[in-house]
């Protein structure tokens, strides 16, 4: 290694985008905080470096699988098994986070008893932030090359394509979603790369810790919101580019909070009519957009009267019963109505066709458009709720059509997934 490669791993000095850590007397509790985050923090990302050379180094994950087990059994009653790998939120692993953390407490108090009389650990600390820097660097780098060379989000396959949104989970929707754009997948890991390769450096450590919060941001609230079993891993991740930002804190609330720019105008009048204009101006976009937002939101809950995925069971074309054939692609297959407004028809094979839908439930019928100048009206009963029949000229022919209702509330993974916070394996589908 070259001297001055050294220079920018091993901590010297303190540097611009660091401030300096002087041998002041640090506080009992900053004492204490620091002595539980580096036990923490250590325990939590060892065996890095040697995890980079070689998988499962000194045995390290082997010794925790012991503990975790042991423990797990021994107060709680559960039996631990170590899935496969693939998803981070396993039992075992909240286990071993709670393992970690009753570790790093005892140590934080033997090290408090052991060291009382030590009042600052500004050499220890700095030797800390370079461990977290790179081993945080590493994780982006690791995260990063998986998307610019697209293996973590693949193109989506066949089976994929023609797999309905209803029939996929929250993570498998994610997952099309990233694989089904290259570029945003390519930028994603650009991002993650960028901030791990400024985290190297000393001088940009503040820029990269700031640009791996916006990055891990973002991913937490994926992970969360789309149940990906990496919430632990993600989130701590993202304190960890929180805990190399923490020194500059002060500095960066004075800077964008409390930053006094020199006033454009003198006269305290026009300042005050200034701060006025400002607020209503900021109130009325807001009002006018929460009103939108809300008319809009009403529309998307409201539900038609008929409303449900209908089977046709049997569909009569000018006098001609139409039996479900898959090669028939006049044949109606589904008829799908759920806001007001919108009717759409499945047929059995090939893609959907959306009309308007206006139903008067009055007269029992509906009105059926496609742009300005087709129109159709039909007539409709329902003999029990769950079926419907369609009578009337549609598109130039007579039908006759018995629609039954589906249980369709039931039957979508996409919406009845919900939320796991353990997962034993990922659950993309």
């Amino acid at each position: 290694m070259s001297a001055s490669s050294w220079d920018e791993a091993v901590p010297v000095s303190a540097s611009p985008a660091v401030p300096a850590v002087t041998a002041a007397r640090w506080k009992l509790a900053t004492r204490i905080a620091f002595r539980f985050a580096f036990s923490y923090l250590v325990l939590y990302n060892f065996p890095f470096p040697f995890d980079m050379i070689r998988d499962r180094a000194l045995g390290y994950e082997a010794m925790w699988e012991a503990i975790v087990k042991a423990v797990a059994k021994r107060f709680f009653g559960v039996t631990i098994v170590v899935a496969i790998p693939g998803s981070g939120d396993t039992t075992y692993d909240y286990y071993k986070v709670l393992c970690i953390f009753v570790v790093a407490c005892a140590a934080t108090l033997i090290w408090s008893i052991l060291d009382r009389r030590r009042v600052e650990y500004a050499r220890l600390y700095e030797w800390l932030r370079v461990y977290i820097r790179f081993s945080l660097a590493c994780t982006m780098f690791l995260y990063g090359t998986a998307k610019i060379i697209p293996a973590q989000f693949a193109a989506p396959g066949l089976d994929r394509l023609l797999q309905s949104f209803g029939d996929a989970s929250p993570m498998g929707l994610l997952w099309t979603f990233m694989g089904a754009s290259k570029g945003y997948t390519i930028f994603t890991g650009a991002s993650e790369m960028l901030g791990g390769l400024l985290l190297t450096f000393r001088r940009t450590t503040l820029l990269g810790a700031l640009i791996t919060i916006a990055v891990m941001s973002n991913v937490v609230a994926l992970n969360f919101f789309y149940d990906v079993p990496v919430k632990l891993f993600s989130a701590h991740l993202l304190a960890m580019a929180v805990f190399l930002v923490l020194p500059d804190a002060k500095r960066l609330a004075q800077t964008f909070f409390l930053y006094r720019p020199a006033p454009l105008v003198d006269r305290k009048w026009l300042r005050i009519a200034g701060i006025v204009l400002r607020t209503a101006l900021v109130l009325l976009v807001i009002m006018k957009g929460l009103q939108s937002s809300i008319e809009e939101r009403t529309y998307f809950e409201t539900r038609s009267s008929l409303r449900g995925i209908w089977n046709v069971d049997t569909l009569v074309i000018d006098g001609v019963n139409r039996p479900p054939l898959i090669s028939d692609d006049t044949r109606w297959r589904h008829v799908v109505i759920d806001r007001p407004g919108v009717i759409a028809i499945y047929p059995m094979v090939g893609r959907r066709t959306r009309y308007g839908l206006e139903v008067d439930e009055k007269k029992g019928t509906i009105q059926l458009t496609k742009g300005d100048e087709s129109k159709w009206t039909l007539t409709y009963h329902r003999p029990v709720p769950a079926t419907m029949v369609i009578d009337g000229s549609f598109d130039g022919r007579n039908i006759h059509a018995t629609l039954r209702k589906s249980d369709e509330d039931a039957s979508f993974r996409l919406t009845t997934r919900g939320f796991h916070w353990i997962n034993e394996l990922p659950f993309n589908r």
